[in-house]
């Protein structure tokens, strides 16, 4: 452009569009969609701003100077001036955060973060995890249904045991039980 301000593309899609950076005259270095205002990519440094305290008085109603200062910590960024320096810059920091950080895209544009892909070859897949756990649940569902169907038969065959038991008992004339060699009838 006519202002000393110059415009890349870079070939990878981040959140639906290429990525666009730009070099400024002004000395910033800025990437340029993403958000409402382009973001910039310069460095921060550390600078102290000292400002006076004041503390107010009750009785004249103001406010006074203590003879103290506060100390606040502030960020700024560190301008670059030559537009060879910006451009290089810019160039390094396209390869290492845009590049190199995310090499491992997938053809969909989905990413997976380190952290994921160390978890994942650790532990295993995320998907291959839960399609376990559902796996797991419809086995144990299947596993008390079918002790449900069990109770009730044994509590089936236990009703028909103990009537059978009962309509036979009417068929035995007499019923023994023998203990330390005694014969007892059971009527």
């Amino acid at each position: 452009m006519n202002n000393g301000t110059r415009i890349f593309e870079l070939p990878i899609l981040k959140y639906g569009s290429k990525i666009q950076v730009g070099s400024f005259q002004s000395g910033y270095v800025r990437r340029m969609n993403g958000c409402y205002t382009p973001y910039q990519l310069n460095k921060c440094e550390n600078y102290d701003h000292y400002y006076k305290d004041y503390k107010w008085c009750e009785t004249r109603d103001e406010q006074y100077f203590t003879g103290k200062y506060n100390k606040h910590v502030c960020r700024r960024r560190i301008l670059i001036d030559n537009e060879h320096d910006r451009i290089n810059y810019l160039i390094t920091y396209c390869l290492k955060n845009y590049y190199i950080n995310q090499a491992n895209m997938i053809e969909n544009g989905k990413f997976i973060p380190k952290w994921k892909h160390e978890y994942e070859m650790k532990n295993g897949s995320l998907d291959k995890v839960r399609e376990l756990q559902s796996e797991n649940r419809r086995l144990h569902n299947i596993y008390l249904k079918q002790t449900q169907e069990m109770r009730e038969l044994k509590d089936k065959a236990e009703d028909a045991v103990l009537q059978e038991y009962l309509d036979n008992r009417g068929n035995v004339d007499s019923l023994s039980v023998t203990v330390n060699g005694e014969r007892y009838n059971i009527i």
